[in-house]
């Protein structure tokens, strides 16, 4: 759990990088660009649906003790983060415009977040490709290096960040530019490592041989995995994006403010994100063995961590709100709904922690992918998707409001959870 927690940690922070030092030069930039990352967000979300099923399955197969097999799923995951991450260059280098309309009217914002797009889009060939990597030495073991890989590349990209936001060593300030830079070079260095890496004994990397074959049997069993998943992370992620666009309607203020509350709610949200991933590789190695009562013994363990968990999580909201409104620089406006955001977002931690812990850990790690489509399809899609609209659009409610419509999902699934875990669905093996 720990290197997954200094993982998640470590790309949390590259997003604080940017809405501090970016906020510091201009409430507008931190704006922008946070609007603009929305679409790598939405990228993220198919990349998700084929590294979780590389990570479910993965982790059973290794559990298991059958690498030829891995290698195979990893060369799946490879070709269909490719094709992903193709698809979302060409749209962000020649459609940014189109694609910053989607999240705000605002013509300042959308001029900076499409200076942001033309050069981050770059990055994006590259990430798919470099998460495959990562998730694969996570599942065979290796979460120390992930973690390693993780932390250097952040690191790297916090101090390009300062360098080329603010300009040093005779470059020019290049504002959004820098941050949209920094990332590229970062994003080059960790795929780079990550390869050099998988050669090293007792690591995974991709045979040539799979990497251009398709195994019939090992596809279905892969597709029966990842569709559900795609279902849920688009559900998830357009609802997602969408709570972002509402906020961009409501004008720059809550604009600003959403940034800055959605960059400290995901660096809270790190540690039910560690515990999820230890799940998911830990419960999944057991099924994979044959070890069925274990693996549910290890799922009712770890469901009572995740409430525990949620209640750290919501703490720490609570003790980051102070800190962060003294270093953020924002109007007066966009501070008062600031402050309403971090008290919502302490009650919504409790519940994404439990959900994050057992839907995409211990439902995932035995195949179990189904109920987290239905779930957000009811939740997000029939409950908090029409309160947050018709609020934004219709009623005109106030900021906090909208905010608190947004995130009553993650709370209104919970009991569903609960009972669904309780019917052990997915304590199954899926290796053949």
């Amino acid at each position: 759990m720990l290197p997954i927690v200094l993982q998640n940690l470590m790309l949390a922070l590259v997003a604080v990088a940017d809405a501090f030092m970016l906020g510091g030069m201009d409430q507008n930039y931190m704006s922008a660009v946070s609007l603009a990352t929305q679409i790598q967000f939405i990228q993220n979300m198919f990349l998700s649906a084929a590294t979780a099923s590389l990570g479910i399955l993965g982790a059973q197969y290794w559990g298991k003790g059958d690498v030829k097999t891995l290698d195979e799923i990893f060369c799946m995951a490879l070709r269909l983060c490719g094709l992903v991450s193709v698809v979302f260059f060409v749209a962000c280098a020649f459609g940014g415009r189109y694609l910053m309309l989607i999240f705000t009217n605002e013509s300042v914002l959308i001029d900076y977040g499409v200076n942001y797009l033309r050069i981050a889009g770059f990055s994006y060939l590259l990430t798919g490709i470099s998460q495959c990597y990562l998730v694969i030495m996570k599942v065979s073991e290796h979460a120390r290096t992930t973690a390693a890989i993780s932390s250097a590349t952040v690191c790297i990209n916090i101090i390009l960040n300062a360098v080329f936001i603010y300009g040093a060593f005779g470059l020019e300030a290049m504002g959004v530019r820098g941050a949209a830079l920094a990332t590229l070079i970062a994003r080059i260095i960790e795929l780079t490592c990550a390869v050099a890496v998988s050669y090293r004994k007792g690591y995974i990397h991709p045979q040539m041989k799979f990497l251009f074959r398709r195994n019939k049997q090992l596809s279905k069993d892969f597709s029966k995995c990842a569709m559900p998943l795609l279902g849920a992370c688009l559900f998830w992620g357009i609802g997602f994006t969408s709570y972002s666009s509402f906020m961009g309607h409501l004008g720059v203020d809550a604009a600003a403010a959403n940034s800055v509350a959605a960059v400290v709610r995901d660096v809270v949200c790190c540690l039910s994100a560690g515990i999820s991933g230890a799940a998911g590789i830990m419960v999944g190695n057991e099924l994979g063995a044959g070890n069925l009562e274990r693996g549910k013994e290890y799922g009712i363990r770890l469901l009572k961590i995740s409430c525990f968990c949620g209640i750290v999580a919501a703490l720490l909201m609570c003790v980051a709100a102070p800190v962060v409104l003294h270093f953020v620089k924002l109007t007066p406006q966009a501070i008062s709904y600031l402050k309403g955001m971090f008290a919502v977002i302490a009650f919504y931690m409790i519940g994404r922690a439990i959900n994050d812990v057992t839907i995409n850990g211990i439902f995932g790690a035995g195949g179990d992918t189904l109920f987290d489509m239905y779930s957000l399809a009811v939740c997000m899609w029939c409950l908090a998707i029409p309160l947050a609209a018709a609020g934004t659009y219709y009623f005109h409610w106030p900021v906090v409001v909208v905010y608190a419509c947004t995130c009553i999902d993650e709370v209104g699934k919970l009991p569903w959870v609960l009972h669904h875990f309780r019917k052990y669905k997915w304590v199954k093996d899926l290796t053949r």
